[in-house]
């Protein structure tokens, strides 16, 4: 795989707001979300239950359309879901009948026959997470930690510039998502796709991302934007050491 994704993966939310319809009346997600990505960066957004996060998300991906406003990737008004985008969910979602290999080869059979370099690919970015010692069992076979990398795979094999992940490790225990979380670091600097990362979790916010975006609760508005000014390469030891990670961390749970 390319170390560098095509495209730059701009993102621009311009004024986004999100009316849901109900028998309760209408509900409105979000209200008027104004955000601007740079390529290759890693932002993480935290808020309360319900604030309207995985709705931004979905909007991003162009797996919902915004009731107002508009997003644009590159440039480019977002309609409907892009190829230059990957997705990472809460559960891995794989197909429990497929190996490893054939659930990440997935995005290549959608798009048509699969090719040898689309082969070539899928051993490239299962090489990437490290898994590709595994190809050839199913997901019943992995632990939960490995599935989620197999969905990273997945996520990355199109190569696609931004990669959209709502609360791709929540479900893990304590320990494995923090592997997980080294190792969506190492990852990203390796094939440095822009990262927008849906979070409950302060300390993850911190250790990961370039800003962490606070909502407030629903409508879900951008409360505030804050700088993660901790050097890069992080480990766990080490951010938690840093007084700025306590700094932060209080600024964040005081705007929650």
């Amino acid at each position: 795989m390319d170390s560098q994704p095509a495209g730059s993966g701009h993102i621009e939310v311009d004024r986004v707001t999100k009316t849901y319809a109900s028998d309760a009346g209408d509900i409105q997600a979000l209200d008027a979300i104004d955000l601007d990505i740079a390529p290759r960066e890693l932002v993480t957004i935290v808020g309360p239950s319900g604030c309207g996060k995985s709705t931004l998300l979905r909007c991003i991906g162009g797996l919902i359309p915004p009731s107002e406003g508009r997003v644009l990737i590159d440039g480019e008004v977002v309609t409907e879901p892009d190829p230059r985008i990957g997705y990472v969910f809460q559960r891995a979602v794989l197909l429990p009948w497929r190996t490893v290999e054939k659930n990440v080869l997935l995005p290549f059979e959608i798009g048509g026959r699969p090719t040898s370099k689309d082969r070539k690919s899928v051993h490239e970015a299962l090489e990437m997470v490290e898994l590709s010692e595994y190809a050839k069992l199913r997901p019943a076979e992995l632990s939960g930690g490995m599935q989620q990398r197999v969905a990273v795979a997945r996520a990355l094999v199109t190569e696609p510039s931004i990669l959209l992940m709502d609360e791709p490790f929540g479900a893990l225990d304590a320990q494995t998502r923090d592997s997980m979380n080294v190792e969506l670091l190492r990852i990203w600097q390796e094939a440095k796709p822009t990262i927008v990362f849906v979070t409950h979790d302060i300390g993850e916010a911190l250790f990961l991302s370039d800003r962490v975006v606070v909502m407030t609760a629903r409508p879900g508005r951008v409360h505030e934007v804050v700088e993660v000014d901790i050097p890069r390469p992080r480990t766990f030891e080490l951010v938690e050491g840093d007084k700025r990670f306590w700094a932060l961390r209080h600024r964040i749970r005081a705007a929650l």
